[in-house]
C-alpha cells in the first residue's frame, strides 16, 4: 500500500531548564496548528530510502477542518483518496477499487495526517517536542513517546506562521518530504468534502 496509508497509522527525567523549554515549544506548536479553523493546500511529496534513492514521488491536494475532518488526495498514476469524517478514516483505492475502513480511535488521531486536524491539547501526551527558528521559518521536532508508531521523528516547519514542510524518518532511514503550496487557512469547505460514499461494487475492509 503506498504512502497515504502510512499517514493513517519512556525518556529519562530531563533538567528543569529543558522541560520548561520544552513545555514553551508545545505550547507554540499548539498555537500555530490551533490559529486556524481549516486548511487547504496543494502538496508535493518525495520518499527517499535510507541511502537516499528516490522512491516515489507524488502530488496532491489537502483539505482540514477541526475537529477531525480531513482529506487527503493523492493525484494519478498512484491515485488514493483518505478522508476522516470525525469518527472513521475512509482509504480508497481507485485503481484496486477498495476502500478501507478505520475506526478513528486514539493511534490513529496521534498520525502525522491527523495531526493538522486534530486536538492540540494532546500533543504533549504524545510527543517530546523541541523547536528551532531560521529566519521566518520555525521548525518542530516531534518524536513519539512511544514505540507503537511508524516513524521516529516528525518535523513539522512553518513559514510566516502558516504549514510549509511536514518530513517524517522512520526507524530504518526512509524520509517523506512533503511541501506544502497555495496554503489557504480559514477558507469555508463543504462538510460533503469529509464524506465518502462507496462506490457500488467496490470491495470494503473494515479494520
Amino acid at each position: 500500500m503506498r504512502f497515504v496509508s502510512m499517514l493513517l497509522l519512556p525518556v529519562l527525567a530531563m533538567s528543569s531548564l529543558a522541560a520548561h523549554a520544552g513545555e514553551q515549544d508545545v505550547k507554540r506548536l499548539g498555537q500555530l496548528l490551533g490559529q486556524s479553523n481549516t486548511i487547504t493546500a496543494r502538496f508535493s511529496q518525495l520518499t527517499l530510502d535510507g541511502s537516499g534513492t528516490q522512491l516515489q514521488e507524488t502530488t496532491g491536494d489537502m483539505s482540514v477542518k477541526r475537529p477531525g475532518l480531513f482529506y487527503w488526495h493523492t493525484d494519478a498514476p498512484q491515485e488514493q483518496t483518505m478522508i476522516s469524517d470525525g469518527k472513521k478514516v475512509t482509504l480508497w483505492d481507485p485503481d484496486l477499487e477498495q476502500a478501507t475502513i478505520k475506526k478513528l480511535d486514539e493511534r490513529l488521531t496521534q498520525t502525522p495526517a491527523l495531526l493538522l486536524s486534530g486536538d492540540v491539547s494532546k500533543i504533549e501526551q504524545s510527543y517530546d517536542v523541541s523547536s528551532k527558528t531560521q529566519g521566518e521559518v520555525m521548525e518542530f521536532i516531534l518524536k513519539p513517546k512511544t514505540k507503537d508508531t511508524l516513524f521516529d521523528s516528525l518535523r513539522l516547519s512553518f513559514r510566516k506562521g502558516n504549514i510549509s514542510e511536514m518530513q517524517l524518518i522512520d526507524s530504518v532511514g526512509q524520509r517523506t518530504n512533503i511541501l506544502f503550496n497555495e496554503v489557504k487557512v480559514d477558507k469555508e469547505i463543504p462538510e460533503s468534502k469529509f464524506k465518502f460514499v462507496v462506490p457500488k461494487g467496490a470491495d470494503v475492509i473494515q479494520e
